[in-house]
């Protein structure tokens, strides 16, 4: 974007393509919910998704008998979608600087968009309805001692909801204790190279995503620190039109009850949002991992 593109008399500009695009990508890879799970369009009505519950089966037969008749069953979900959006006030001085303003604009705003939906759906309250959310998951403890017989519980938990563990959403504190379980030799069990990673990648055999949102917190069990599950097939979500940012000298901002007139101040306002939906097949082919701490009130 050159430099004349914006300026004092401008309001309700739209950010190039490639621009908006790029952010959406960004938004996109700080989303760990995003990049484990399946997208799709969604129109700005919803949609309404038909999931095959059952296949048919066939079965044996005798010569000249009969062949068996079975049906595939079917059900569907709808998905709505929800605006998420966020607003940034700058100087005018800042803006003289463009490129520093795009650096700030790929750095803050995906994080901050990625970072509410991620929370919402780990953690905390869906906005409205036919939009999923995972704090009702089934839970389950991995607290550093017997580690691996722990996890295997977590994928025999979700195998026996009929889901098929995909990926490992792995808090900052859940791979400390992963990383703290050795062998016999003192060795990670849970890296790909005990002499040189420090980092894991892989957990029996399906993809760590790392995060730092915030999970479910409690009182009278553990607090939740990963959450595991069948993201690549029970796990969508889709958005109306990607992200859509605009920048405005001309608004007045009501900034935590306080209004600031943009153009008196010689300031303007970047906002970023987007309409987005998440559901899931089913909330049993998602565990909630504790550390089994339970915190003092």
């Amino acid at each position: 974007m050159a430099a004349g593109d914006l300026k004092r008399s401008t309001s309700g500009v739209v950010l190039p393509a490639q621009v908006s695009s790029e952010i959406w990508a960004s938004t996109q890879e700080a989303s760990a919910v995003m990049a484990a799970s399946r997208q799709i369009a969604l129109p700005g009505s919803g949609i309404t998704i038909p999931l095959i519950t059952g296949d048919s089966a066939a079965g044996w037969v005798a010569e000249s008998a009969e062949k068996p008749v079975s049906h595939a069953t079917v059900s569907s979900k709808s998905m709505t979608p929800y605006k998420l959006a966020v607003i940034e006030t700058f100087s005018m001085e800042f803006r003289r600087d463009l490129p520093g303003l795009y650096a700030e604009l790929a750095r803050r705003l995906p994080n901050a968009l990625a970072k509410k939906f991620d929370e919402t759906v780990l953690a905390g309250t869906a906005p409205g309805s036919n939009f999923d959310v995972l704090s009702s998951a089934p839970a389950l403890t991995v607290d550093g001692t017997g580690t691996y017989a722990d996890l295997v519980a977590v994928y025999s938990a979700i195998a026996a909801a009929g889901g098929d563990l995909s990926a490992w959403l792995a808090s900052p504190a859940f791979q400390a204790t992963l990383l703290s379980s050795v062998d016999g030799f003192g060795r990670p069990l849970f890296t790909n190279s005990p002499n040189t990673d420090n980092v894991v990648g892989q957990l029996l055999g399906r993809p760590v995503y790392g995060t730092r949102r915030a999970l479910k917190a409690s009182t009278t069990v553990g607090d939740d620190v990963a959450v595991a599950g069948d993201f690549a097939n029970s796990a969508i979500y889709g958005t109306v039109e990607g992200i859509q940012v605009d920048v405005t000298d001309q608004a007045t901002v009501n900034d935590g009850g306080t209004q600031i007139n943009l153009w008196q101040r010689n300031m303007f306002a970047v906002r970023a949002e987007i309409e987005v939906g998440f559901i899931t097949r089913d909330v049993n082919h998602f565990v909630r991992i504790t550390d089994g701490v339970v915190d003092t009130p």
